[in-house]
């Protein structure tokens, strides 16, 4: 089974995929991170300079991911696991060219909430510049989650709050993904 986790910045994704695979009613589960998928060569991807001139992958741009390795590495870990969670921006982009059932969760935040999270995990913990975070994020990051992340929710088969604990939403998912038949308890 594939389950797939889609949702702004911040929202909470990783987390989840996290709580997710740690209770997957088929084990083991496998997570394979989004943001392990961007490109990291100049002419692949969106790049743009920064006010420095420096080139910088957009990573708010679902083209400067490599969703053909994601959808491999996605199959081959289905060949080998009974569940794969993918957590990204682009998660839902995903498409496994293997049969296996599916489920799409849209991890939903309010964006002052997003925000915040993303200033305490890359300024406050990891020491990223506070002025250029919120540059980007007024920028660009803002409009191309309006742009390409928002409107997935509608293709999504469940939207979780991310405000609530990682555990409850976990048990929700799966709960869902039992009552769908997708998926039952080994």
């Amino acid at each position: 089974m594939l389950v797939t986790l889609t949702g702004g910045s911040g929202a909470g994704k990783t987390t989840l995929a996290a709580a997710l695979a740690a209770t997957a009613p088929r084990v083991p589960a496998q997570v394979l991170h989004g943001d392990d998928y961007y490109f990291r060569t100049v002419g692949q991807g969106v790049w743009a300079p920064d006010e420095t001139g420096v080139p910088r992958l957009d990573v708010g741009d679902p083209r400067s991911q490599d969703l053909k390795r994601l959808s491999h590495d996605s199959d081959t870990a289905l060949a080998h696991v009974p569940v794969v969670i993918v957590d990204g921006l682009f998660a839902r982009r995903v498409v496994p060219r293997t049969t296996c059932a599916r489920f799409d969760v849209f991890v939903d935040l309010p964006a002052d909430l997003r925000l915040a999270r993303k200033i305490q995990r890359k300024c406050l913990r990891d020491g990223f510049p506070l002025d250029v975070l919120l540059r980007n994020y007024l920028d660009h990051r803002r409009a191309a989650h309006d742009r390409y992340v928002e409107p997935v929710r509608a293709d999504c088969d469940l939207t979780v709050d991310g405000s609530l604990p990682a555990d409850d939403l976990a048990q929700q998912v799966w709960s869902v993904i039992r009552a769908k038949g997708l998926i039952r308890d080994s």
